[in-house]
């Protein structure tokens, strides 16, 4: 297998509400966070998106986003995010500092013709969660996500 890099995603969070969930082990946190933002890449447009998140109580965030990503040529993909924004750690923190690390898995959907072939493809992503920039200081953190097809490849005997 390899991977193939489809498309940049950036957004961030104009709207969100969340629930704290107290019990014996900690606190949990439910999220509704509405998304907007633009993807550059194979795949060029707007995105527009929802992520129904859970902090868990070792402070991991539990990514399950669903969107849409509305092509410069027109075309509406729409896209299913799974992952884990990995809580911040002395490793982690060394590798990115100042940043939480996020991986995922997306699928897309599509009756595009130009984009049914993502119908079938299975993507992985790597990103950022980034501390509020100073070129938009409005928003509380800016996320960033590269997106990459899954290619298969035989595999050797």
């Amino acid at each position: 297998m390899r991977l193939e890099p489809l498309y940049r995603l950036r957004f961030d969070y104009p709207e969100g509400w969340g629930a704290d969930l107290k019990g014996d082990e900690g606190t949990e946190t439910q999220l509704l966070l509405f998304a907007n933002g633009t993807v550059d890449g194979k795949v060029r447009g707007r995105f527009r998106g929802s992520n129904y998140a859970r902090r868990r109580t070792d402070r991991t965030y539990v990514t399950d986003f669903r969107g849409v990503i509305v092509t410069d040529d027109g075309a509406e993909i729409l896209l299913e995010c799974r992952g884990f924004g990995r809580r911040k750690s002395p490793e982690y923190d060394r590798l990115s500092p100042g940043r939480r690390q996020w991986v995922a898995t997306v699928v897309h959907l599509s009756e595009a013709e130009s984009y049914t072939r993502l119908n079938d493809v299975v993507c992985v992503g790597v990103g950022e969660v980034r501390p509020k920039s100073v070129e938009n200081p409005a928003n509380p953190s800016d996320l960033v996500l590269d997106v990459s097809e899954l290619v298969w490849e035989p595999i050797p005997d």
